[in-house]
């Protein structure tokens, strides 16, 4: 199975999470006018007694086509990745289900200036970035309780632009 990514938009991707996106969002001017504040940007939901963490992740480049053999999920709280760049990235995804099947996969295609805000339990492959090793700030739960299940696809998904 080949799959190809969509355009990541609010309404396609609200299934999965929220996108972020400075455009969508007016500033305010503080300290003394010299910053512009984007605020509130994301609903950062925690479960059973965590906290937020605020990381920075370096993703290394993959090369295309892209076998997609893994997917996990985070239970217990959402999870926030911004790019530090402006190229585009992938993000695949898929609903919160017991079990995510090859065809239940869903690739989006940031323009680079937007991010994601994961919903918890949603299924998704590790950050993926193109062309170069990219950071990216990250946001998600901390504290006790398993959080972070795998899952091992049956099949062959690969990812093409």
């Amino acid at each position: 199975m080949i799959i190809h990514p969509e355009p990541l938009t609010s309404a396609a991707f609200e299934p999965f999470g929220e996108v972020l996106s400075l455009d969508a969002v007016s500033p305010e001017l503080i300290n003394a006018g010299h910053t512009e504040k984007f605020a509130d940007l994301a609903k950062v939901s925690l479960h059973n007694g965590g906290r937020a963490q605020v990381c920075i992740y370096r993703s290394s480049a993959i090369e295309l086509p892209f076998r997609i053999r893994l997917l996990e999920r985070h239970p217990l709280g959402s999870q926030l990745f911004y790019p530090l760049h402006d190229r585009p990235f992938p993000v695949v995804v898929a609903l919160p289900l017991d079990t995510p099947r090859a065809e239940d996969i869903r690739v989006f295609l940031s323009n680079g200036r937007q991010g994601v805000n994961l919903h918890a339990n949603v299924w998704h492959h590790y950050q993926l970035t193109l062309g170069q090793t990219s950071d990216y700030i990250v946001v998600d739960r901390s504290g006790p309780g398993a959080n972070c299940q795998e899952h091992h696809l049956n099949g062959e998904v690969l990812l093409q632009l």
